[in-house]
């Protein structure tokens, strides 16, 4: 590791006692597809050597790959998984089907794929358990009740030690706990939003009486930079680069932004990047890397989950931690001020 990196920080993954590294590192739209296996590899372990212990997965990343190269990295670089927080990602589990086209019960979150989805990422990742495991989408279609049965399952099976959600609601996350309580169960403890500079309103307002006792709500938020849109790389150009991911990825999220580009909502976000590009010059910073820091100000955020397609990215990325030190409350409101987009405190509970 460089003696030039801050100190890796690591916080309670919400009222648990699990500790994570503050900055992550993630396989969505990287590793298993669009970055080869060996760039994937020395990611991981520059990752790993800057103090990162925490690697977020799924089994819709790469069709399952994401999962099969992060369990190759632990195996190649002799890694001891007490030593990490492993996690991955239950709903979309096409991949596992013999006719990806209709998945019937390998999508969702029935008991059966609940139990038959983690069995095979674990096969995938090649480890007898995962850390977390999320509920990657909330499942309207299946009852409360046998969700929340069915990650207990993995935790009582020793397959998992902690569930989570991913972009559910406030009111779904609150029925779950509800649930578990009613029935002596373990509720999720933590939950994996979008969080950024520009998407605020989930974590900032609508969660906001989540992270009280007693359940004590952590996060681990994705997408930090919006598509890359924070970096300020998209606003010189008409349109996104061709072999860009944002121009040429076939994945949901990225479709939808991709859809977004030219449009009011695009040039509204250009213009607060360009407008944050002074206070990041002030401070001697990036653009990207002031993005990071922020989220590492809001105490309620237990791992910031990063993406890298070299292992200058993930150093890069690290090197947040010091930025952090520099945004001191008179910084933070002009950050606000130049977004414009702070959303009103709502103190009204579900």
């Amino acid at each position: 590791m460089s003696d030039t990196l801050p100190e890796m920080q690591y916080r309670f993954l919400g009222r648990t006692g699990l500790k994570v590294s503050v900055i992550s590192l993630g396989g969505w739209l990287t590793y298993g597809g669009h970055v080869g296996n060996e760039t994937a590899f020395e990611c991981m372990k520059a990752a790993y050597d800057a103090g990162v212990n925490f690697f977020d997965t799924a089994e819709v990343y790469g069709g399952g790959q994401s999962e099969i190269v992060l369990g190759q990295a632990i195996k190649k670089y002799g890694w001891k998984q007490n030593d990490l927080v492993i996690s991955t990602k239950l709903y979309w589990g096409a991949a596992n089907s013999a006719n990806p086209q209709n998945p019937l019960n390998n999508k969702g979150l029935s008991r059966k794929h609940i139990i038959e989805g983690l069995t095979q990422s674990l096969q995938r990742l090649d480890l007898p358990y995962v850390d977390i495991v999320y509920a990657h989408r909330p499942d309207r279609d299946t009852p409360t009740e046998e969700i929340v049965r069915g990650f207990n399952h993995l935790i009582d099976t020793g397959k998992a030690f902690y569930w989570g959600t991913s972009e559910w609601s406030a009111s779904e996350i609150a029925d779950a706990w509800r649930v578990a309580d009613r029935l002596g169960l373990v509720g999720p403890v933590v939950e994996q939003p979008q969080y950024n500079m520009l998407v605020r309103e989930r974590v900032e307002r609508e969660y906001r009486w989540l992270y009280e006792a007693p359940h004590g709500l952590g996060l681990t938020v994705f997408s930090p930079l919006k598509g890359g849109v924070l970096t300020g790389k998209y606003n010189d150009t008409a349109a996104p680069p061709p072999g860009s991911r944002l121009a040429e990825s076939q994945d949901g999220y990225v479709q939808n932004l991709r859809k977004t580009v030219g449009n009011e909502v695009w040039l509204r976000q250009l213009e607060q990047v360009a407008a944050l590009k002074p206070v990041a010059k002030e401070l001697g910073v990036s653009t990207a890397q002031l993005a990071l820091a922020w989220i590492l100000k809001n105490p309620n955020v237990s791992s910031l989950i990063t993406g890298a397609s070299r292992p200058e990215q993930v150093l890069d990325n690290v090197c947040a931690l010091a930025v952090a030190e520099k945004l001191t409350p008179e910084v933070l409101e002009k950050i606000d001020a130049v977004l414009g987009n702070k959303p009103v405190e709502d103190r009204r509970r579900l």
